[in-house]
């Protein structure tokens, strides 16, 4: 039997998850799909989102032999790791022991959990991805399924009801382990990823949008999963799912290309031609890095001869040293004179896709202007009978203005009368509150006790009461 992974309890889903709920997600809950199926798929959900963890952490990379020694060991761990899958669940039913947790125990039910898993699309299987033409998200993904609900489904229920054939929550978790093993892409880990792509690609060159297959993995396979190295399959997964149901970039063999609005939807051979000078750039770059890196182990090697008197050696050094920068000058000036022509062949491509959409624009252009609306003749019959629909406009204006003064007139209404009389009602208005003011201050100073002792008015109030009373 298979020992408890130390490793389980780092992982998310288990750490913030209490030992007695793990007992609940470790037993078989088949039998609740119907009877409780809120409690069924919470067990679905759970068990989807730990998987998907394990996988993408690279949990399915292989122990290295115990018989290496510890440096092989870590080499061998990091090159096991590397090639373990990322983005695809490799479903076995040594999967059951490698999930023993300590105080729970081994999933009872997992093989029926990722049967249903598969059903809804969360797990599809690694062939039937790859192969198929129509996007995952198509209502038509996976034709089988499709006749197993419309013809299928109540076919099997009247063979079941014969008891001809077993309803599939009837199988074993044995039998059911012989139905659903293999290898399955995890789609929310491979639109994940999808995301970190299509970040990426904002603003592209012609150059930097064209890879190779092998130049893709190398650009994007540690970046599209955090911590981790996307495997080869990994890439083949992400590079279907990007053509095919997020259609970024198109594909001819080994030539992937990144698409946009401005570009042609497939690969063409001045694609190919720049992909090939990038391909030579990016070689001559790896080579004087390469070049220098041996050049300064040669300083290296000259520093501790001359320090050990060993002067035959350090010149030997030293000549190897120069024939490395002889090397290096020359391949410099190789990479410059690529580098120089990738710049000439993108500029003279942006240059046709330039003139491209001025053609386009110029088509429009014409055929907006070949509209009968904007002919001239059209143009002038407009312009005539705007004008005339504004002089009628305003003749109806002036019509109605000079009837208004002539009514006016006849009811004998004279405009300089009324601003003298709303003069006169505006004078009137500011006497009322006049008089209402003094009427309130009149109040206030007959509410107020003067004292007995006090027997003169000042002279102030007496001009106020003297007014008040006239």
């Amino acid at each position: 039997m298979a020992s408890a992974s130390p490793s389980l309890s780092s992982y998310s889903t288990y750490a913030t998850t209490s030992k007695s709920r793990l007992q609940s997600l470790y037993s078989d809950v088949t039998r609740q799909k119907h009877s409780n199926p809120t409690s069924y798929h919470a067990h679905v959900d759970w068990w989807q989102r730990t998987l998907e963890e394990l996988v993408s952490r690279g949990w399915q990379a292989e122990n290295p032999s115990p018989r290496m020694g510890k440096e092989t060991e870590t080499e061998g761990e990091e090159e096991a790791h590397n090639r373990s899958n990322k983005l695809i669940l490799n479903a076995q039913r040594s999967l059951v022991d490698r999930l023993r947790f300590d105080g729970v125990g081994k999933p009872l039910g997992l093989g029926h959990t990722i049967a249903e898993l598969r059903h809804c699309n969360a797990l599809i299987p690694l062939p039937a991805f790859l192969s198929s033409s129509v996007s995952v998200y198509d209502p038509g993904w996976l034709p089988y399924r499709v006749a197993s609900f419309l013809v299928g489904k109540p076919l099997w229920w009247a063979m079941e009801q014969l008891d001809l054939v077993k309803s599939e929550d009837s199988y074993s978790e044995a039998e059911m382990w012989k139905r659903v093993q293999g290898d399955y892409v995890l789609l929310k880990l491979v639109e994940r990823a999808a995301d970190v792509v299509d970040g990426f690609r904002g603003g592209m060159s012609l150059a930097d949008s064209l890879y190779t297959t092998e130049g893709f993995r190398k650009e994007f396979g540690s970046k599209v999963l955090p911590g981790v190295t996307a495997s080869e399959m990994d890439i083949e997964v992400l590079l279907k799912y990007l053509e095919r149901d997020r259609p970024i970039l198109v594909r001819d063999k080994d030539v992937i290309k990144f698409i946009a609005a401005d570009r042609e939807k497939e690969v063409t051979a001045i694609d190919r031609g720049i992909l090939e000078l990038k391909t030579g750039v990016g070689n001559l770059h790896g080579q004087v890095n390469k070049i220098q890196c041996k050049i300064d182990e040669m300083t290296s090697r000259i520093s501790t001869a001359l320090s050990q008197q060993q002067k035959s050696i350090a010149l030997a050094h030293l000549r190897h040293k120069k024939g490395l920068e002889e090397i290096l000058t020359q391949r410099l000036s190789a990479l410059q004179n690529l580098e120089s022509t990738l710049m000439d062949v993108e500029t003279a491509a942006g240059n046709i896709q330039i003139m491209q959409t001025y053609e386009k624009s110029a088509v429009t252009l014409q055929a907006i202007l070949n509209h009968p609306l904007l002919q001239r003749a059209k143009i002038d019959e407009t312009m005539d009978a705007l004008a005339a629909a504004n002089a009628t406009a305003r003749e109806v204006d002036d019509a109605v203005r000079i009837g208004g003064d002539m009514a006016a007139a006849e009811a004998g209404i004279d405009n300089d009368d009324l601003e003298n009389e709303l003069k006169e009602l505006v004078k009137e208005v500011e006497r009322e509150t006049g008089e209402a003011e003094e009427r309130e201050t009149l109040d206030k100073l007959q509410d107020i006790n003067v004292p007995e002792q006090i027997h003169v008015v000042p002279a102030a109030a007496q001009r106020v009461l003297q007014g008040v009373t006239e």
